[in-house]
């Protein structure tokens, strides 16, 4: 009895364990971040580096990389509390940095989300929500990959999160107006997916399309070093999804269990539809249903039962394959776009279906488990139907601002930097844009020669399904 109340007082008095600290929820909270981090570094930067042709390796892993560093600074100094800070719009918070030891220690705070208060202090919030911003732009950066411009890259990364991503971020989860209203995202469909793809396609619009031979012979460099990405890519989405809770309680369980079946279901799906249209499954194809899968269930990973995670998947692995593979080869408009990585089908299409299905499915109890309103699919009657019409109108909405702040961000950067690399640096690719290359395949100081280390359609023997001209769309993730 003595020693219980000696480590009762001692937690009590400890300015390390506030008596408002959950050690359970902080840990699992930071632990989820790390997931999610790992995710961008190394996931996406192996899987980015290994998915391109050989001579942009270098160049598409240093895009995601820089993202990441660059988010994270602009994030403890402004974006956090633009997104999740005191209101300055409706659609936006009020800038400040997130850098004071009297903000960080304290308990964190999330406007409006009574029901599920964070137990833990504001640091680890902070954190965990850079993770989200910082793979968002790096999912982006798959739709421009092999020919923007470096510099206008590291121009775009800081101002397309503060003029774009803070606001989705705010307005859904901040405690903006959409999220006031009652749409829901329960973990980054819209925020993170619809953004990343819609904003995808629109900066490869602007940027322009790569030059005509990358276009027609893409072919990965590495692809079971692309697996080795996806496998991190897969596995820390149980902290993306777990972590969405800001807890370590039961919603944060349903979430993990949900966000793999999903994934898995949607994989079996797309390979399938692989095998029955082209006659073999491909590994690349495995990879994009895996993605969509994934996405596809985030609006509505804790909120929605087991089974219809199943149908999520079902779905992920088909809509998002007819897309790409038949409504992309028949709309010349996606065609002259070059999305390099097919971000607007794996990401844009899964996030928006994702959060339309939400609004169909998501279980009133498990609703409860997380949201402080009264909440219901429309297949669960009462409000239901109403549901729906507020996840269409916010995907509208962050359609709409996504499309306008990415033209207008991109047309003021290209007022001082081209968007696009000269045509002598996209020939040649990382060693003219950064002095370096992937792998030593020929001796030291010797100059490129595409017709020497170039690719040539004589020289393949069967082409990857998923490269222009054979299936008649670019590799996508």
């Amino acid at each position: 009895m003595a020693a219980t109340q000696i480590a009762y007082t001692a937690h009590e008095i400890s300015p390390a364990v506030p008596p408002w600290l959950n050690k359970g929820d902080n840990a699992w909270q930071m632990t989820a971040a790390t997931l999610v981090g790992i995710q961008s570094m190394p996931g996406l930067v192996i899987l980015y580096a290994s998915i391109v042709k050989k001579k942009w390796a270098v160049n598409s892993a240093f895009m995601a990389l820089y993202a990441f560093a660059a988010v994270l600074i602009c994030w403890v100094l402004l974006c956090y509390r633009m997104a999740f800070g005191d209101e300055l719009l409706p659609f936006w918070g009020k800038g400040a940095p997130a850098l004071g030891q009297s903000y960080l220690v304290g308990q964190a705070k999330v406007p409006e989300r009574v029901a599920t208060e964070p137990y833990y202090p504001m640091a680890t919030l902070v954190y965990f929500q850079f993770t989200f911003a910082a793979i968002t732009l790096i999912l982006l950066a798959g739709s421009v990959l092999g020919r923007m411009n470096i510099r206008a890259w590291m121009a775009f990364v800081p101002l397309w999160l503060i003029f774009s991503y803070t606001v989705g971020a705010y307005s859904l989860w901040g405690g903006g107006f959409l999220y006031r209203w009652g749409a829901i995202d329960y973990s980054g469909g819209y925020v993170i997916h619809l953004s990343s793809g819609i904003s995808g396609l629109t900066a490869a619009y602007w940027v322009g399309p790569r030059i005509k031979s990358d276009r027609e012979r893409f072919p990965p460099n590495n692809i079971l070093l692309m697996l080795a990405g996806a496998g991190l890519l897969w596995m820390g989405w149980s902290g993306f999804n777990g972590g969405a809770p800001y807890a370590a309680n039961i919603d944060s369980s349903i979430a993990v269990l949900n966000t793999n079946v999903s994934a898995a279901t949607s994989i079996l799906v797309w390979t399938c539809l692989d095998v029955v249209f082209f006659g073999k499954p491909s590994v690349i194809g495995a990879v994009q249903g895996m993605m969509t899968g994934l996405a596809c269930i985030t609006p509505g990973a804790g909120l929605v039962q087991s089974w219809a995670a199943i149908i999520v998947g079902m779905l992920a692995g088909s809509v998002p394959w007819v897309s790409m593979m038949i409504i992309h080869k028949k709309c010349s408009w996606l065609q002259k776009v070059d999305d390099a990585l097919g971000v607007f089908h794996t990401h844009a299409v899964a996030g928006l279906m994702g959060g339309l299905l939400t609004g169909l499915l998501a279980e009133p109890n498990l609703c409860r488990l997380i949201l402080p309103r009264d909440t219901r699919g429309a297949f669960y009657g009462g409000n239901g139907g109403v549901q729906f019409a507020k996840q269409l109108v916010a995907a509208l909405f962050v359609i709409a601002w996504n499309v306008a702040s990415t033209t207008l961000i991109l047309l003021v950067i290209r007022l001082c930097i081209p968007l696009r690399m000269p045509d002598n640096q996209l020939e040649i690719g990382d060693d003219a844009v950064h002095g370096e290359e992937a792998y030593a395949l020929w001796g030291d100081g010797e100059q490129y020669d595409q017709r020497k280390h170039g690719w040539h359609a004589s020289e393949m023997t069967s082409p990857s399904p998923y490269v222009n001209g054979a299936r008649g769309v670019t590799i996508n993730l």
